[in-house]
């Protein structure tokens, strides 16, 4: 069995993330509920910033269900091209769109179960979604989260089901509303993959991670070599005679 953090370390831990960044918030950019929807598909296998880049002309021209609809998929390609997977998340938007406008009213749900009947949208996508526009203490399991809540003991987990279960039951009531976004920006800045930021975390005392990185030593100040005097040439005959002679002076 993986080591755990208790409850009241839990605690801690969010203390001191919501006192560095007291109203985290998704760095997607959205207008309202259905473009976060559009923007949270979109972002699958895929980064925010990636994302971002593309959809501000998408969402002038189309930030409801019907327009994205009328909008078609090749239209929508041609606004989406740079974004990984694109040709099949068209097809799940427009598809969703249309589902929308047919079954919901051109509202966007606001249950985990209508959201994961649209078309693209997963457990992870409807809980963003839910979080973020509805502020209901979900948990999207993402990378981060599901490294950072192994890593930490916080919430060891084979699965991302599992994962959320597990944050659910350690994190007190008051810190869930914005557990999801204080934790992927801790895994996004800070916990990273490769070469966590140990030095720098804020939590690092209570985190479990035995192969934290190591500060690195502070580096000693480079010695200023010492400059040595010119040498100054022998004044040999041949030199003297080589020398040009200065304006009246004696032969």
């Amino acid at each position: 069995m993986p080591k755990k953090l208790t409850r009241t370390q839990a605690a801690e831990i969010f203390r001191r993330l919501r006192q560095a960044n007291p109203a985290p918030k998704t760095e997607l950019q959205y207008k309202n509920p259905f473009t976060l929807l559009v923007a949270v598909v979109l972002s699958a296998q895929a980064t925010d910033a990636g994302v971002n880049k593309a959809t501000p002309a998408l969402f002038k021209v189309a930030d409801t269900p019907a327009k994205m609809a009328a909008l078609g998929e090749e239209k929508l390609g041609n606004y989406v091209k740079t974004i990984g997977l694109w040709r099949n998340k068209t097809k799940n938007i427009i598809a969703l769109s249309k589902l929308l406008v047919e079954k919901f009213g051109g509202e966007v749900p606001q249950t985990r179960e209508e959201l994961e009947s649209l078309p693209g949208v997963g457990r992870k996508s409807a809980n963003v979604v839910l979080n973020v526009c509805f502020g209901q203490p979900s948990i999207a399991v993402d990378t981060h989260i599901f490294r950072v809540s192994n890593r930490t003991g916080l919430a060891p987990g084979k699965t991302p089901l599992e994962v959320e279960l597990g944050l659910e039951k350690v994190i007190p009531e008051e810190y869930l509303r914005h557990a999801h976004h204080w934790l992927i920006l801790h895994g996004r800045y800070t916990c990273l993959a490769r070469a966590p930021k140990c030095p720098q975390c804020p939590i690092a005392d209570i985190c479990l991670y035995k192969d934290k990185t190591p500060a690195e030593p502070p580096k000693k100040p480079k010695k200023k070599a010492a400059k040595k005097p010119a040498r100054k040439l022998a004044m040999t005959p041949k030199l003297k005679a080589a020398r040009p002679k200065r304006k009246g002076a004696r032969a």
